[in-house]
């Protein structure tokens, strides 16, 4: 398994993986929904801020983050390859282009979703503390802030 910086190249496996997690995201219901997701990715890709976890060059994991932010902005992971701490190494990775005094923020389903479920058990786990419920995409979430 490999954790590496995603390049333009990456881009149609990287959009198989969105497509067989879209469901469980918010904003990703339309096919416009997912250009428009395909050319954020590649913008990201561009500013070196798209990381993905390749298993024999398939990508079975994906992360945008906002270094000027201190955000993560995307994270999935394919189901064959879920609990094999590939989400972890990924997040552990964006953390090293993080800036370190700056807390790390990320927002995934409210308490009660059953689609946030893993993902808030998840965080939680990493460290992560429940912060300020918020809206995006019209979907309600919840920031998650990991104190630094």
């Amino acid at each position: 398994m490999k954790i590496e910086l995603g390049r333009a190249g990456d881009i149609d496996d990287w959009m198989r993986l969105v497509d067989q997690v879209k469901e469980s995201f918010p904003g990703l219901e339309t096919k416009a929904a997912l250009e428009e997701h395909r050319n954020t990715v590649l913008e990201f890709m561009r500013e070196g801020s798209a990381i993905c976890a390749k298993s024999e060059d398939m990508i079975v994991g994906t992360l945008l983050f906002s270094p000027e932010r201190n955000m993560l902005c995307f994270l999935a992971v394919d189901a064959t390859y879920r609990r094999q701490h590939v989400a972890e190494r990924m997040v552990s990775y964006m953390l090293t282009f993080m800036d370190p005094q700056k807390d790390v923020v990320v927002t995934t389903y409210r308490e009660g979703v059953p689609e946030g479920i893993a993902a808030r058990a998840f965080y939680k786990r990493l460290g992560f503390a429940e912060g300020q419920l918020c809206e995006e995409f019209g979907s309600p979430v919840q920031q998650f802030v990991l104190k630094r």
